[in-house]
């Protein structure tokens, strides 16, 4: 087995060596969603041999973030496709300017050098990672939750093939091996090797990081995301968004979780929401406030639901006041991650986007669409939940630095 410090050390190297063309990336991120077509049966049975190890110890919501099929394997080689479209983030000149004395002063975009990710029980993150890394110009350290470990692997070692028959050093694509506890805390305390951390998973896993990493470290966020419907709503609109954003994928970071009903609307919406969410297959357990309680059945909710990321079918709900009763809930329960407000009123749409402190913020729309894709910035690395240096979906400008280069004809100071 490969030490995870030897890992690093490898990385750090290849980070080190000049970086390939953009056509020379371009060609091998092509290369490397086919390798995940070609080899589809080697990840499918790699990642039966996680499902079977997980199926007693995972609920059925997080199983389904760990199960592949060939429709997401597919789905993952589209997804590493769409970066060869996007444009090369390496070299950008963001802002240029010539001095007095005649020096021409610029900042350009630079790799990060070399990005290590912790993630959970999500396959897809490898691809995703990996692919995002290559085209931000620098080398991916991934390191996989031992419950997917075995599917990562296969996925790496497709990829890492794809890489080869490029042209490009398979050192591009680490995966650790070391699947212990302290692997993790190795990478944490990376430094001179690791340029970025970035966590990828529950909250435990991005509270350890944020506060043992001794690397700079991207706080990527748990997700509770709130619907508030004002009381100038589409009821019929907000029922389909509220359905969209707890039930199309409850395991995901930007799930609804808690639901804000202004008061004036909760003796005629409610009742239809609780039809609405009890039907087909996964009917939502609602969370009830005193005042929704009085008006529908469910469970009362408890001290901590409102603080709680479900990612399962249950929703919180609660009765507010008004807009800024909403507002000033979600700075002080959320996540900084994905709240939305349905409504008709432009004047409360603005108060919300204004002071709603997430890094995504929706009037008239679900919270499930903060995605990279979704976004037009081709997979993401993470959703950002901190103000610096990044926000939001993390695409590949986020996934660079920048330097300043300073051209003259022989000035001195």
């Amino acid at each position: 087995m490969i030490t995870t410090n030897e890992l690093m050390k490898r990385a750090k190297k290849e980070s080190l060596n000049p970086l390939p063309t953009e056509e020379q990336r371009n060609e091998a991120l092509l290369a490397m969603a086919d390798a995940l077509l070609e080899h589809t049966d080697d990840i499918l049975r790699a990642n039966e041999i996680d499902c079977e190890a997980s199926k007693d110890t995972l609920s059925p919501v997080m199983m389904d973030r760990l199960l592949l099929t060939s429709d997401r394997i597919v789905a993952m080689a589209d997804g590493v496709r769409a970066l060869v479209a996007l444009p090369d983030p390496v070299g950008k000149t963001i802002s240029s300017r010539t001095l007095d004395n005649g020096l021409i002063v610029s900042r350009v975009q630079a790799p990060m050098g070399v990005i290590a990710i912790i993630y959970e029980s999500r396959p897809n993150v490898t691809s995703d990672a990996a692919a995002l890394a290559l085209k931000a110009g620098s080398v991916a350290v991934l390191r996989s939750g031992r419950n997917a470990w075995e599917s990562a692997n296969q996925i790496v070692l497709a990829m890492k093939e794809g890489l080869k028959n490029a042209g490009l050093s398979e050192d591009r694509i680490l995966l650790v091996e070391d699947k212990s506890h302290e692997s993790s805390i190795e990478l944490m305390h990376g430094k001179g090797y690791i340029d970025l951390l970035i966590p990828r998973g529950g909250a435990g896993l991005i509270k350890a990081c944020v506060e043992e990493a001794t690397v700079p470290c991207i706080e990527t966020g748990t997700g509770i995301c709130h619907v508030y419907v004002d009381e100038s709503a589409d009821q019929e609109m907000a029922l389909r968004i509220v359905e969209n954003a707890k039930t199309s994928r409850p395991s995901v970071c930007n799930a609804e979780e808690v639901l804000l009903v202004h008061q004036s609307l909760l003796s005629e919406f409610l009742p239809k929401l609780k039809d609405r969410l009890s039907q087909g297959e996964h009917p939502v357990e609602l969370r009830l406030d005193e005042r929704c309680a009085a008006v529908i059945k469910g469970t009362p909710a408890s001290a901590t639901d409102f603080d709680t990321e479900f990612l399962d079918y249950i929703l919180a709900v609660k009765a507010v006041n008004s807009v800024d009763e909403a507002i000033a809930h979600i700075n002080a329960h959320g996540t900084h991650h994905s709240d939305a407000i349905i409504t008709s009123n432009d004047v409360h749409a603005k108060r919300f986007t204004d002071t709603v402190d997430s890094a995504c913020v929706y009037v008239n729309a679900s919270t499930r669409f903060t995605d990279g894709g979704e976004f037009g910035l081709g997979c993401e690395m993470g959703i950002s939940t901190q103000k610096l240096h990044a926000r939001g979906p993390m695409g590949l400008e986020e996934l660079c630095t920048y330097k300043y280069v300073i051209s003259g004809n022989g000035q001195i100071r």
